[in-house]
């Protein structure tokens, strides 16, 4: 398709091509954090796409299909928080089954953290050759290997690889879901903040069905929940997007593809070379982590250092509902105090509220304070991907939000490891001084 005028960057001006002239436009090479795109000489072919104008339509049918698709994304995401709640009722529990210390049960991070990486860059490598749906179902079979795994109680060293498969699924579904939502010209910013906060009912609903199983014999039949969970949502992808890419499925709603670029750089190239792409991914990176470090280890704090009971795993439970009330209730306050300068004041109500859970011994004052840092720390996610399709070029956000959102899985696995680590040397008492610390971190990264 040829038209007059090519919208090459919509947010920071326009490059007009006309048809006698040749269409061809500087590389970018480097895309700063205030959206500006240092250009190099070299030289990029563009395929134009449809006018934007046309990008979203109105029919009923659109409609009826673009909300098919993203229910069935977040039904993905609910799977991901599900997985991520599951592990700090049942820890307690594998420690006793496997006898083993806070050390060698943090194994269990490792492993995840590897299949997140490892996922990561399959994601680069397969996306363009298999597509969006194909990747997306890819994933999902990979939680189900996954969870046949963990639900057979296999000696130690199998059970942990059942999280490295795990993690790859994890982070195909993540990379292309939030790519996916991140490419819609209709609500992204409220459907993104919406995607997560089902990311997070799931991580809310795991506990609370994981703290029953961990009180029994077969406590590893919680994971054959998880399985059918990951059963079905293989079988909603499959029905809903069909195995087809991510512009066919944009077009089943109306939305013309996106602007394609190409260049004598691979997509890989492209992506590494922005330097702030990487500025989010390590960012995404310490935020997961603290999430998860305190959805997976909060639990054994409040029983060693407080004294809880064996119902304490609802303290997780309260940590993850906060996380999705904040998701859906603060949005009107993101768009009110604007997504970059509301994040500092989220974090550092965070920081205020773990220090009183480190220096107040109330047990349920402590799981208040819980319940309430997961309202806080519900908005941080859905903003930073939203900040990335405003940040990024257009033609590499897919791939550009699939490696933050890949890389970032892994701090799910980075820090609970090193709470573990810490926790085998000076006791569980250390998990509020590092979780201050990475939160003060997190700051930082976002002001650079």
């Amino acid at each position: 398709t040829t038209n007059a005028a090519v919208e090459a960057l919509p947010n920071t001006g326009s490059l007009s091509f006309h048809p006698k002239s040749p269409q061809t436009q500087p590389s970018a090479s480097a895309v700063g954090l205030d959206g500006n795109i240092e250009m190099k000489d070299r030289t990029v072919t563009t395929k134009t796409a449809a006018p934007s104008t046309a990008s979203v339509s109105n029919t009923n049918a659109h409609r009826v299909r673009a909300n098919i698709q993203f229910i069935s994304l977040c039904y993905s995401l609910f799977l991901a928080g599900w997985n991520d709640g599951t592990t700090g009722p049942l820890l307690p529990r594998i420690q006793e089954v496997y006898h083993v210390g806070f050390a060698i049960v943090s194994l269990i991070f490792v492993f995840a953290c590897v299949g997140f990486i490892s996922g990561a860059f399959l994601n680069f490598a397969i996306t363009d050759r298999l597509g969006f749906g194909k990747v997306m179902v890819l994933g999902s079979l990979f939680q189900t290997v996954a969870y046949c795994l963990e639900a057979s109680a296999l000696p130690f060293p199998g059970f942990v690889f059942g999280y490295a498969v795990n993690g790859v699924g994890m982070a195909l579904q993540d990379a292309q879901a939030n790519g996916f939502v991140a490419s819609l010209k209709d609500n992204a910013s409220a459907k993104m903040g919406m995607l997560h906060a089902a990311y997070g009912a799931g991580a809310l609903a795991s506990p609370l069905v994981a703290t029953q199983f961990a009180q029994i014999d077969r406590w590893s039949f919680h994971y054959l929940v998880s399985l059918g969970i990951a059963a079905t949502n293989t079988i909603a992808l499959i029905a809903t997007f069909g195995l087809k890419s991510q512009d066919e499925c944009l077009a089943q709603i109306g939305q013309a593809p996106q602007e394609q670029v190409t260049s004598q750089h691979s997509k890989f190239r492209q992506i590494f070379s922005l330097k702030a792409v990487h500025f989010l991914a390590f960012f995404i990176l310490v935020y997961v982590g603290v999430e998860v470090t305190i959805g997976g280890w909060i639990v054994t704090y409040i029983i060693d250092v407080r004294g809880g009971g064996p119902s304490s795993g609802y303290i997780s439970a309260g940590f993850f509902g906060g996380l999705t009330m904040g998701r859906v209730a603060l949005l009107w306050v993101n768009q009110k105090v604007g997504e970059r300068r509301v994040l500092y004041i989220y974090a550092a109500l965070a920081i205020g509220l773990e220090l009183i859970i480190w220096f107040v011994p109330s047990l349920i004052g402590d799981a208040v304070a819980v319940s309430v840092v997961g309202i806080l720390l519900g908005p941080i996610y859905p903003i930073v991907m939203n900040e990335s399709s405003k940040i990024l070029p257009h033609w590499l956000l897919t791939g550009s939000i699939g490696w933050i959102a890949g890389f970032g899985q892994a701090g799910s696995a980075v820090l609970p490891f090193m709470t573990g680590a810490l926790a085998s040397r000076v006791g569980i008492k250390s998990l509020q001084p590092l979780l201050v610390s990475m939160m003060s971190f997190m700051i930082a990264l976002w002001w650079l």
